[in-house]
């Protein structure tokens, strides 16, 4: 399983990558691994302010369906459109291509509450 340290994580399992004040955010490898293979990501949020903690969209496997959690206040200003045709990059590569939405971060959101790549680790037991 891969945990790249420069990402930082949530205790419900998406990863964020900040670039100043955007941040590319997505699903862990534990979490794809723990659904499956993804069948179609669903995000309805497309410009809108979406809060920390509040749900931003669903991810279907073919077990089950996920909800996926804002982990930093902003707008969603992309899409990562590919997934609409391949779902299953969340699945082959969950921190690169298979990144879900592009979010503006709201002015004072913090990422101080984030795990870390080895808190991370430690929470799912690796």
């Amino acid at each position: 399983m891969n945990f790249p340290p420069n990402l930082r994580y949530t205790k419900e399992h998406e990863w964020v990558r900040m670039e100043k004040d955007v941040a590319y955010i997505g699903i862990t490898d534990f979490a794809q691994g723990e659904l499956g293979d993804i069948v179609y990501v669903d995000i309805n949020t497309l410009g809108q302010e979406v809060a920390e903690g509040e749900i931003f969209g669903t991810v279907e496997a073919v077990k089950t369906v996920s909800d996926l959690f804002m982990p930093i206040a902003g707008s969603i200003v992309a899409v990562n459109e590919a997934l609409n045709i391949n779902p299953d990059l969340v699945n082959s590569d969950p921190y690169g291509k298979g990144w879900v939405v592009k979010v503006q971060v709201a002015a004072g959101a913090s990422e101080a509450h984030l795990l870390s790549s080895t808190d991370y680790q430690e929470l799912i037991g690796k």
